[in-house]
């Protein structure tokens, strides 16, 4: 009896041994079995999670819908994160088919993550470091209409494969740093034109292709396919002078002279180591064309080539990279007037004048009028893109030439057309213009002065010879200087007390006589001393309009007449101009030797923070 007793015992406890260890095994298997594997077309593989899920956003935003305007282009800043308990897989694509003219990449760079293959990628539980990982979009759209891609995300458990839906699609890779050539040709935005086999032009409207180099804003032009070299045009006119005296021909005239002079006086000598960054022997084509713009074709003259290291766009040029859409409407038009390299007569020269209506270009202008200056220069086919995105607000940057960290470097070190937070309230933002005098930095407002606002004008004097004591040079060195309306009182001491301002006359001369010689009236004052002064015709950013409408003008130093100075005008000409008259003013003065930078990279986005070393 005892013996069945311990045997209906031990049955009992085996079977209730058995009950407990079944139902753990039930438990845990259905606990854990959070997904089915189903076969679909083609065999493909879904993974249909049960509590698996994921958290999606758009700049900081929760959606899967990335929105584009028309022509434009837009970076998106995507995270994907694992909100659950346990290590999942995720997967990452856009989902259908792009349209004509659309195009979705993911960006490589420093800090962010690159989209997983189509297996996906594990992310840690929540409360793990690394649950999620972020990723740069870019999206272009070149259509006429607003576009929306849809994202789409696979979840599985973390040993599982995944695999992309049938109408899921994988993110390429997008070039954002490598050769100048490489970045351009790799954005659908630029939209380039290879019917020329000698160069391949960038067109439209809104192609993302500035350049921020040696203190200026760049446009791409074109590529040459024979060496992948990069053929570049400043955003704003950088000057203004006379084509030259009677001659449409550019070699041997001022054009010529001024962008490839070698003097602290030129543009090339400004430009931050051209023998390293530009072609010195680039071939410029200034073939004479007569002809209207639309029969303008290649210029084939071989008789008209130039070799210098800085030139001019010509009119074939020009007709290429407006291919496509109105003049007006052409990533090439500024809104100022222009010279092109073309001759149209023996005395005439093409030039680009503001018109916002027409698909007209002015073709037969004087040489000896002074229109603006855009240079242009061919990259080395070497030269790399290290940052930016091609934007305005975020351009290119050059390797060896993305300098971050500048803090007590000497002023006087860098380039002509960098940015100084320098002045007061709305007056506060001042650009290099040279280093005449050895060892001082020579710098303008970058805009006209404002008063709540308002251009200040201001009458030039009772003669055209520019001193501290006449209209103009007594405000500048008057009021200007010892009101905290324009500078504070450290600024003014950064100021170097007195420095020579040339007061040459110009009458369809060379932008040399500004400084060098009066034309022999020797009546007339070559230069005179004082503490501020004013550009004079011809100097480096005596041509500026950046950022303000194009709707006022301003003096300049140099002289017509006993009564005439001239102005800048508003399409960036310079003009003859009547000394009563009154003007806007753009007050240039040269800082000390000892003056360091303590913060900024000189862009407009982030310009140099300066102050006066011990």
């Amino acid at each position: 009896m005892k013996r069945l007793l311990l045997e209906t015992s031990f049955s009992k406890i085996y079977m209730i041994i058995m009950i407990i260890i079944t139902l753990l095994i039930l438990g845990g298997y259905f606990s854990y079995a959070m997904f089915t594997v189903t076969k679909e077309k083609e065999n493909a593989i879904s993974i249909v999670t049960g509590n698996l899920t994921y958290k999606l956003l758009v700049d900081d935003k929760e959606t899967n819908t990335l929105t584009v305007p028309s022509n434009s282009r837009k970076d998106f800043i995507v995270t994907l994160s694992n909100p659950n308990n346990r290590v999942g897989r995720f997967n990452f694509y856009y989902v259908g088919d792009l349209a004509d003219g659309v195009d979705i990449g993911y960006i490589e760079k420093e800090g962010v993550n690159t989209p997983p293959s189509s297996t996906g990628v594990n992310l840690e539980k929540v409360d793990t470091t690394g649950s999620s990982n972020t990723y740069i979009v870019r999206v272009a759209n070149t259509t006429e209409s607003e576009i929306s891609i849809e994202l789409g995300v696979n979840v599985g458990l973390d040993y599982n494969d995944l695999d992309l839906p049938s109408d899921g699609h994988l993110l390429r890779k997008i070039t954002s740093t490598g050769t100048v050539k490489e970045v351009i040709d790799d954005d659908i935005m630029n939209r380039l034109n290879y019917e020329d086999s000698e160069q391949t032009f960038v067109t439209g409207s809104n192609p993302y292709n500035y350049i921020w180099y040696s203190g200026k804003l760049w446009r791409v032009v074109s590529i040459d396919p024979s060496d992948n070299s990069v053929k570049l045009v400043t955003q704003w006119n950088i000057s203004s002078i006379s084509y030259d005296n009677d001659s449409s021909a550019f070699e041997g005239s001022y054009m010529e002279a001024w962008l490839n002079d070698t003097t602290v006086d030129g543009f090339l000598y400004n430009l931050r180591e051209p023998d390293k960054f530009i072609k010195m022997d680039s071939r410029w084509n200034a073939m004479l064309d007569d002809r209207n713009l639309s029969e303008v074709t290649r210029p084939a003259d071989e008789e008209s080539i130039v070799e210098d290291p800085v030139g001019l766009l010509n009119i074939y040029e020009f007709k290429m990279s407006s291919s496509g859409v109105a003049i007006y409407n052409s990533y090439l038009n500024n809104g100022l007037s222009w010279w092109m390299m073309t001759p149209y007569t023996a005395s005439t020269v093409r030039n680009y004048e503001i018109n916002s209506s027409s698909e007209n270009i002015n073709t037969d202008v004087n040489s000896y009028f002074a229109h603006g200056i855009r240079p242009s220069i061919n990259l080395k086919p070497a030269i790399k893109i290290v940052d930016g995105d091609g934007s305005a607000e975020n351009p290119y940057r050059l390797e060896g030439d993305n300098d971050i960290n500048l803090e007590g470097t000497l002023l006087n070190t860098r380039y002509s057309g960098e940015y100084i937070t320098f002045g007061t309230g709305e007056n506060n933002l001042y650009r290099i213009v040279s280093h005449e005098t050895e060892g001082l930095t020579k710098i303008i407002s970058s805009e006209p002065l404002k008063e709540n606002s308002t251009f200040k004008t201001i009458s030039f004097g009772d003669t055209s010879s520019y001193s501290s004591s006449n209209t103009i040079g007594s405000f500048l060195n008057g009021e200007y200087l010892n009101s905290d309306v324009y500078l504070t009182s450290e600024q003014v001491e950064m100021i170097e007390d007195s420095t020579i301002w040339y007061l040459g006359r110009i009458q369809n001369a060379s932008y040399k006589y500004a400084k060098y010689t009066d034309l022999n009236m020797s009546n007339y004052t070559t230069s005179t001393e004082a503490k501020v002064g004013l550009l004079r015709y011809g100097e480096l950013m005596a041509g500026q309009f950046y950022g303000y409408g194009n709707n006022t003008k301003y003096s300049l130093l140099s002289y017509a007449s006993l009564f005439g100075i001239y102005n800048l005008d508003t399409s960036g000409n310079v003009i003859y101009n009547e000394i009563f008259l009154e003007n806007s003013i753009l007050p240039s003065v040269n800082l000390k030797q000892n003056i360091i930078i303590t913060s900024g990279d000189g862009t407009i986005q982030n310009p140099f923070e300066i102050e006066l070393a011990s």
